[in-house]
This record gives structure tokens, sequence and C-alpha cells, in this order.
């Protein structure tokens, strides 16, 4: 145990209020988070109206029913007959305190209070109206992360459409398989955007864009970066766009099914075309309120960062944080630009209390030798969230050896598949070396082994067996839910199956091995990547790594590609210490027939590695869909290598 909740901490936390509440209003006497989250999932229509209630979301019209569910996951119904509005539930906050606050890479701040927040809604709303924008239309955003992103999404929701973004660092083929899919009526996009001391146009993307999306009719371009370029024929300047409006004029809220489509998000699409995830209105403001209010205790008063691109659901995520209250502060650029401390300068100057960012990064930064313990204040920073990949146990000792000694260190686990989480942090409970917290709330989370039996203290197949409102309700253009059904009900009948290899604990929480579907098998041992990371990225002379499958005289054997630290090369030596490091600590089954030096290692736009990618490059088949790549480049350092003949 590393970290612990102090007993006067654990009686002010909303969770703690929230079980008050339970036994005030409903007579239950939950003593522990365990008897909490059994009653969760034992009695989900009544937790989920609880959460409603606690976190005092508006609905217009209300539901005497909180839950349908017969038959299959995907039909559960959640609050039939509800209507609500999204926008109008992160607007619900007003008065003078930050709702934004923003940074730049160039170090432009920007503050926008919640007044201020609401009329730059009202008057995107009305030009929206004027472009025709109604219920279930969709307007797409290829925004870097600023604050008009927050606006134009928010305004988007104000009209019960539904809002769909990228991040401008995609390439033109991975934007219009996107988007072209979904047919946006309204494309946002921005002039350029600046990442580790560059600017990077986005005009030439947009023009190709605009011209290959015959649906899109409006594109509308914020003039975020001094940029010597005209506007392409065809598109407007966001502050010309605004003239005409009315700051005065009140925002209207149309009100919506509870499971109206919100936002529509993207598989990776490193195998073929992305696939269209559509989620639900209700069931994401419900979500992220219980994730952020009980499991983070986010609240008024509290400042929120995450470090995210507008291309992954950690965006959707962070923003609904203006439906507690909280402040939420934004930043675009390069997380290690002009050094490794950027994130942390940020954390002393917004006085951020919850931070949020990627495993690997945690990584990069111990591997720099950053010790922010030593060289910030860090005063108001109380919780750290971690997700994109399996954080390390070594991660967890850094932080708390590094970073900072108080802090809830909360690793979780979901995907954009749930835009959410099955397993994360909470503030009411000890923070495990190497551990997720707990199961989420209202998440009916098993592991099941090969005979579909729930295990615990052993790996398996992460699961879920019971409906959960943030379920997609569809993939777009998906009749009878065939695509859908196939991606998560494939494994196991009518039970959610999230394709990663995962253990819960004995002390309740989760640990995460990597994505099943990448799992090794040597000698028919199933093997977690995540467990050979682990060792390898524990020696000070490898930055990062990846390690596949290859398919060999009739078995699988293990193959390790690694990325060098400046000044170190990859000799037979080196090679006996990785080997003897990763045999010591797990298995002989675990150490890599092979392990061979590249220069890079190829990444989705959000930073996570492609295994699967790699994987097929070896075996010399071709990657569907490079344009889903931030380095699409990098597949070629691993494509007929010599050291895989033999």
């Amino acid at each position: 145990m590393l970290w612990q909740p102090g007993s006067a901490d654990l009686a002010n936390t909303q969770l703690s209020q929230f079980i008050q509440q339970l036994k005030e209003q409903s007579g239950l006497n939950l003593t522990d988070y365990n008897q909490l989250h059994d009653w969760s999932i034992n009695q989900r229509g009544d937790f989920w109206r609880a959460v409603m209630d606690f976190c005092g979301v508006i609905v217009h019209q209300d539901s005497d029913t909180n839950l349908i569910d017969q038959g299959h996951m995907t039909a559960a119904q959640w609050f039939p007959g509800m209507t609500l509005n999204f926008a109008e539930n992160l607007l619900r906050h007003q008065g003078s305190d930050n709702a934004l606050i923003f940074e730049s890479e160039s170090a432009n701040t920007q503050s926008i209070s919640h007044d201020q927040l609401r009329s730059q809604v009202a008057r995107v709303q009305q030009k929206l109206k004027q472009c025709g924008v109604q219920q279930g239309d969709r307007v797409a955003g290829f925004m870097p992360n600023i604050p008009e992103t927050i606006v134009f999404m928010l305004a988007t929701t104000s009209l019960g459409a539904v809002w769909s973004s990228t991040s401008p660092d995609f390439g033109i083929n991975g934007v219009v398989d996107r988007f072209g899919q979904i047919e946006p009526k309204v494309l946002f996009t921005a002039n350029a955007y600046e990442y580790n001391g560059k600017t990077h146009d986005c005009l030439n993307k947009v023009q190709q864009i605009a011209e290959q999306i015959a649906s899109i009719e409006h594109t509308v371009v914020v003039d975020f970066v001094n940029h010597d370029r005209d506007l392409p024929a065809g598109t407007t300047d966001f502050t010309s766009w605004l003239d005409g409006t009315d700051p005065d004029q009140p925002l209207t809220f149309t009100a919506v099914p509870f499971d109206h489509p919100l936002y529509i998000l993207y598989s990776s699409g490193t195998t073929g075309k992305p696939k269209c995830i559509v989620h639900r209105t209700g069931g994401i403001l419900l979500q992220h309120l219980k994730e952020l209010m009980l499991h983070g205790n986010v609240a008024e008063g509290k400042r929120l960062f995450y470090f995210t691109t507008c291309g992954w659901m950690m965006w959707n995520w962070m923003a609904s944080t203006l439906a507690t209250g909280a402040s939420l502060v934004l930043y675009d650029g390069s997380p290690f630009y002009p050094d490794g401390n950027r994130l942390f300068d940020l954390v002393d100057k917004h006085r951020i209390s919850h931070f949020g960012t990627s495993a690997k990064w945690i990584s990069a930064v111990e591997k720099a030798g950053i010790k922010p313990r030593n060289s910030h204040r860090l005063e108001q920073l109380e919780t750290i969230f971690s997700t994109g990949s399996p954080l390390m146990p070594e991660s967890f000792d850094f932080v708390y050896r590094d970073v900072k000694a108080n802090v809830c260190l909360s690793s979780i686990s979901g995907g954009t598949d749930i835009c959410s989480c099955f397993a994360l942090g909470n503030s009411n409970l000890p923070v495990y070396r190497g551990q997720l917290q707990c199961l989420g709330l209202g998440m009916a989370v098993k592991i099941l082994d090969k005979n579909q039996l729930s295990v615990i203290g052993q790996p398996g197949e992460l699961a879920c067996d019971k409906a959960f409102p943030s379920m997609p309700v569809s993939f777009w253009q998906d009749p009878g839910h065939k695509k859908y059904k196939a991606a998560y009900f494939n494994v196991f009948d009518n039970i959610w199956c999230h394709s990663d290899r995962a253990e819960i604990t004995a002390q309740g929480g989760m640990v995460i091995y990597g994505r099943s579907d990448t799992t090794l098998n040597p000698g028919g041992v199933r093997i977690g990547t995540a467990e050979i990371y682990r060792q390898v990225e524990s020696l000070d002379e490898i930055t990062e790594s990846i390690v596949v499958g290859q398919e060999w005289q009739d078995d699988t054997r293990v193959v390790l590609f690694v990325v060098m630290q400046p000044g170190h090369q990859l000799d037979d030596d080196l090679r006996q210490k990785i080997c003897q490091t990763i045999r010591q600590n797990t298995t002989p089954r675990h150490v890599p027939a092979k392990i061979i030096a590249v220069d890079e290692i190829p990444k989705t736009i959000s930073g996570k590695i492609v295994e699967v990618a790699v994987r097929d490059v070896i075996h010399g088949k071709q990657v569907a869909n490079t344009d889903a790549l931030a380095n699409p480049g990098a597949l070629k350092l691993f494509a007929n290598l010599p050291e895989l003949q033999d």
C-alpha cells in the first residue's frame, strides 16, 4: 500500500456524501465500497437514479422507469421517456468563476468564466441554427485542444445535434475515413497549431477534406496561430462568421431522449476503416458524472487537467468536468516543450488539483531524470489520473518517490468503446502498487477464464455481464447491430468482452496485462505483453519497446523490439541483461527469442503502440489503414528484417 486517505479527507469526499445520502433517503446502510459496488450492480436502475439525483442532473421530462433490461445487453433501455440536454447540464453553473483556463505551447493564456462561456456558446448556437443544423445532424471538429473546441461541442449538443472530433495531426485520409462516414453538415477547424516549437499548417488538409466530404456545407476556421496564409476558398473565418449574432440572446436547449446520440467516436482504424461508435446523451452524462464526482472527487473549487488531443476519448471525458462546477484547464502542444517539466509547470501555475496523463508520459518523465518533488510545489495536487496503457508498478514508485507522496494515483482503464472506465480510481480507497484501485460503480465487471467462469487472483478476459448506460447506443450505419455485436459479443454469449487480459486482486483492485488480442502464446502459454514491457522498460538503456509474437516452426516465438536511450547500443551484453531481467522477474517463457533495435515504434495518433500492425508487418501482411498512425513511416523499420528469417 502506497497511499491511503486520511480520516478527515475520507469524511468529506463526495463518495462518502453519496453513501450518506443513500442511508438517509433509502435506508441503505452500506459500510464499505464492496457493499456499495454490489448494490450498484444488483440494483442498477436504483443506483443510476441515485447518481442522477446526487449529481443534480437537469431533466425536462422524467421517466417512471429506471431500466428495462430484457434480452440482449445491447437492447437495454435506460430511463425510457426521459428527456434532457447534455450542454444544459454542462453549462448549469453560472457566475464569474473560471470555467475554462487555457495555455498554448507558446504560453499564451486565457481564462473564460461560466457566464462568458454561456455567452460564447449562445452566439455559436445562433449561427448553427442559421446554417440549418437541427437535432440529429452531425457537426465535426478538426481541432486542437482549445476553448473554441469546447464551445463548438456545447453549441452543437445544445441543439440536440451530434458532435464528433479529431485532432489536426490526423492525415487527410484518416479524417475523411472518419467524418466521411457520418456526413457532417458543418466542419470547424483551426488555421494551424503548435507542436514542439513549430507551427503546423492545417489549411491544406482542410481544403482537401472539405472537397472530399460532400455533406460539408460550411467550413469555419479559427485563427489560432499567427499564420501568414490566406483562407482557402469556401471557408469562413470564425470571427467573421459570428458577425450579426446577439451576445445577449439567451441560450436555448433542445431536450432529447436519454438514448439520443451525443458523440461519435472512432476505433483506431489500424485494421480497416474506423468503426463509428455512437454514444448516448444520458449514458455519457451519468457515467462521467459518476466517475468524476464519486470516484475522482471532482467538485466546485477544484481544477482538472488532462493531457489529451481532441481525437482521444479523454477529451470527451474531461469536457464533462464543466458539469461538476470545477474549472477545466486546457493545454495544446507538446508535453515535452521546452522540456519534460512543462506539465508540472502547469500544475503549479494554474493550481491544478486533478492531473491526468498517459502511462507512457509518466515513464518518459522518469527516464528523463525529472524529479518534480524537488523542483515544483504541487500544493493543490491531490489526484493523478493515468491511462492509455497499463501503469507499471515502477511508475507507481516513481510518482510517490519523485512527484508527490500525498496524492491519490488513479490508474484508470476503459476505452473509446464505452467512453469511460471499467476499473478506475477512488479517493476513499488505498492505492496499491501496480493496481487500479477498484471496479467502477454500476459496472458488473468480471474476469472470465476459458470456461467462462469468474475468477479472482488469476488472469483472464475482462468482461461485463450486465448492461450499463455508457454502452454505445449503436455503431453508425450498422443495421441489426451486426458490427457492434461482432466487436464485443463474439467471445461470450451476451457478455461484453473487452479484449483486455486482466486480473481482479485480493484487495478488490485490478491489474491490466495488455490487450488479449495481442496476447503472446509461446508453447501454448498465454503471456500478457505488459508483463514484458514492465521488465524491459525498467532498464536505463531502453527508452521504450514493443513485443509481438512471430509464427515460427509451428509455434509462436516472442520478438522484442527496443528503442535505445541516446548513447547506448544494443550489443550481446545488453541482450543478455534484458533476457536475464525478464527471466528472473517473470518466467523463461517470457524471454524473447529475438531482440532487435529500431529507431522508433509506430503509434496511433493518441500515442498507443500498435502491436497488431507490427505483427502484421513482420509476417508480410499489409496494414490496412496507416492514416490511423501518428508515424506510419515507422512500420518500414519492421519489414523484411533478416534477423527474423532464422
